[in-house]
């Protein structure tokens, strides 16, 4: 058996897209899992549309996922040489010919087939098919024939392409046999469809890997999740790391129908993958969104990266490492942290008026916490307790207008917590604020 040799082809065109990034990882598997090499070639011959930014795109995201490739990536731009010695030769034997600049090639009235990896066997009547271009009049190969040349050229193995290019495949397939080269084995993988079964688009939720990343998905999650869009590891197993996934992989595994693309699904999946994080790596990651919010706030250009920033920024990642489905949902979550003035919910609101003692839970909390040295959790919430003793309420008639009054919500992590975080002068001055609501 030759050694396994994959390609991801993407075309600078745009930004790599989740369904790109879904092929590009199951060739990626494919090989690793098969101790063979994953390719990278650029197909940039669409002069107009190919650009630097999106190539600069395509590379950084995959090196996000760790979809490392193994030579040094090929250009079809700078192949053009080898196109058009093929392209002549098909002309000499007489299975091409020219007309107004343009090359086409004959196309042959007869039934061809593969047998899919993952479909079976398909077959293709060619007499459907009109002869097409292979050298356009500006020099340059379309996508099929150059697409067929760099396939044999790199000695590609195993062709693994989603199923919107089956029709290119008897195409591809008249030209390898035209030629006289050897074919590679195809495996065309179902697209991924928006949760409405129509084809995935922004409107599903759907976007660029650059998007993913700047809200704050961690690559494990990613590709744990796009692992599981049309291939199962079987045993209803849902998370599951790269390098479980590489041993398990094979394309038998991988499903006849479309994959379906549920946003909920990711965003529950990446919550998993950060409440597994290690606290300092949290940390890090979550330092330039809390500065984000500092800014905001500020509205200076440059956040403080003081000791008691550093602080602040350990105490909110721990406080919300259980919360958070996305780094940047720190921002909405904590948001409050930072702001001059509470922004109170309508639900918030109506807590803190909601019951007439509430003013003098309020007066009562504020001198017993301008009494407080020790601001931790502990001693806050010892101080709150005792306040609960002595006024003879129960703990909800002062936990849940405090909350109210401090985060201008109903719903907040440990009431004890987040007022240690806020710390005795922000606490106080909110619940004089609340207290002036009242």
């Amino acid at each position: 058996m030759k050694p396994v040799r994959v390609r991801f082809a993407p075309s600078p065109t745009g930004y790599l897209h989740i369904g790109g990034a879904r092929t590009a990882l199951f060739n990626w598997l494919f090989a690793r899992h098969n101790k063979g090499k994953f390719i990278l070639r650029i197909e940039d011959t669409d002069r107009q549309r190919s650009q630097k930014e999106f190539l600069d795109d395509v590379l950084d995201s995959l090196k996000w996922l760790g979809l490392n490739w193994d030579e040094q990536p090929c250009f079809q731009s700078k192949r053009l040489e080898l196109y058009r010695r093929y392209t002549e030769k098909l002309v000499n034997e007489g299975k091409a010919y020219q007309t107004e600049g343009a090359v086409f090639f004959k196309v042959l009235p007869e039934n061809v087939a593969i047998n899919d990896l993952v479909h079976g066997k398909i077959e293709f009547d060619n007499k459907l098919l009109k002869d097409f271009v292979i050298q356009k009049s500006d020099g340059f190969p379309t996508y099929n024939f150059a697409c067929v040349i760099d396939d044999y050229e790199l000695k590609i193995t195993h062709i693994i392409r989603g199923d919107d290019h089956i029709s290119n495949t008897p195409k591809q397939l008249a030209l390898y046999r035209a030629l006289g080269l050897n074919e590679p084995e195809f495996a065309h993988i179902p697209l991924i469809m928006g949760p409405d079964k129509t084809p995935l688009s922004k409107r599903h939720g759907a976007a660029s890997i650059i998007y993913y990343r700047r809200e704050g998905y961690l690559p494990g999650a990613v590709v744990n999740f796009l692992a599981l869009m049309g291939w199962s590891p079987g045993k209803n197993q849902e998370i599951i790391d790269k390098a479980e996934i590489v041993k398990k992989f094979s394309l038998d595994k991988v499903l006849k129908t479309s994959a379906i693309f549920n946003i909920d699904k990711l965003n529950w999946m990446n919550s998993q993958y950060i409440k597994k994080l290690d606290i300092e790596e949290l940390i890090s990651l979550l330092s330039p969104f809390l500065d984000e919010l500092r800014r905001s706030v500020s509205g200076k250009g440059k956040a403080d990266a003081g000791d008691e920033t550093k602080e602040k920024n350990r105490a909110l990642t721990r406080l919300f490492q259980g919360r958070i489905k996305t780094l940047s949902g720190i921002k909405q979550q904590a948001g409050y942290f930072f702001s001059e003035q509470v922004q109170y919910t309508e639900q918030a609101r109506e807590r803190i008026l909601k019951d007439k003692n509430t003013l003098t839970v309020f007066k009562a909390l504020i001198e017993h916490l301008k009494d407080l040295d020790d601001f931790s959790s502990p001693a806050v919430e010892q101080a709150c307790r005792s306040l609960i003793k002595e006024l003879a309420i129960s703990s909800g008639d002062l936990i849940h207008p405090v909350r109210a009054a401090l985060s201008g919500r109903t719903v907040t992590p440990g009431l004890f917590e987040l007022i240690a975080i806020l710390g005795k002068e922000k606490t106080i001055k909110r619940l004089e604020d609340a207290a002036q609501l009242i």
